[in-house]
């Protein structure tokens, strides 16, 4: 791989926005956040949304108007998440797919999330995972734990390869609750991946808080894409606070360049993962 797929996660669904006023959660902040992100090497946006009190939701209406906004302000890939908030009800986490994204995020796993579960039951994994590929939206396959990655391996050898057949995951590190953010994680999640899930399969890592740096150098290191943004970080650097995603993006871009793998286009990034009309 030459070059290397840079994901922003733009708001995420924990942050307070009262304590982080550089935070996007109205539509027009997150538009502009996304134009300055993809000028900055991103090529895929992993969308929450917030309501107009700037608490989570995942509301029809909204979700849809976002996949309308970010297509028209971007060409970025636009990935929904159907992780939601910790406390959302599956229905609603299925029915994020009627948004018709390009991709949307799959945990394979229920994990501990702070003082919270993340719950995240097999059913729900299969049927998200079949509607899905009815869909033609690509999954990110989310792994917050190394038993993730053998849940998915069964998922794929029980029910079939994604839409466009290609597999794509996404290491979570750093969660209260889930594996660790550091570069030994990083390498046995890697090596995890080679071993048992299809030839050519993707991966992208994500460090959470002040494991961002760690996490991210080593995945390079490894071969591997980058996820960076405020639902993760909303630090800099020590005593220095983010001032906006696409700062975040443009360091990734930077180590990636580093590493001689540029950051990928968003029209290389649909080829890579099988978007729909990606030619």
């Amino acid at each position: 791989m030459n070059s290397t797929l840079i994901t922003v996660a733009p708001t995420g669904a924990e942050v307070d926005k009262r304590e982080v006023p550089t935070l996007p959660v109205t539509l027009d902040e997150l538009t502009a956040a996304a134009v300055a992100c993809e000028r900055a090497g991103a090529a895929v946006i992993h969308v929450h949304l917030r309501d107009e009190q700037a608490l989570p939701t995942l509301d029809q209406g909204r979700l849809r108007e976002a996949v309308a906004a970010l297509r028209e302000a971007t060409d970025l890939v636009v990935q929904l998440s159907t992780g939601g908030a910790v406390t959302d009800a599956e229905e609603d986490r299925l029915r994020v797919l009627d948004a018709a994204p390009d991709m949307a995020s799959c945990t394979m796993g229920t994990v501990n999330f702070g003082d919270g579960v993340f719950m995240n039951r097999w059913e729900f994994i299969v049927e998200l995972h079949r509607r899905m590929r009815e869909r033609a939206i690509v999954p990110e396959y989310e792994l917050f734990d190394l038993g993730h990655l053998a849940s998915l391996e069964r998922l794929l050898d029980r029910h079939g390869l994604p839409y466009g057949d290609h597999v794509h995951v996404d290491f979570v590190l750093g969660v209260p609750g889930g594996a660790a953010g550091d570069a030994a994680t990083v390498t046995a999640f890697a090596e995890a991946v080679r071993r048992h899930l299809p030839e050519g399969s993707t991966f992208a890592a994500t460090g959470i808080g002040r494991t961002t740096l760690p996490v991210m150098l080593a995945s390079l290191a490894h071969g591997g894409h980058l996820r960076v943004g405020m639902e993760d970080t909303v630090s800099f650097a020590r005593r220095q606070p983010v001032t906006g995603n696409d700062q975040l993006v443009r360091r990734a871009a930077e180590a990636s360049a580093l590493a001689q793998r540029p950051a990928m286009s968003p029209k290389e990034a649909r080829k890579l993962l099988g978007i729909r009309d990606a030619d």
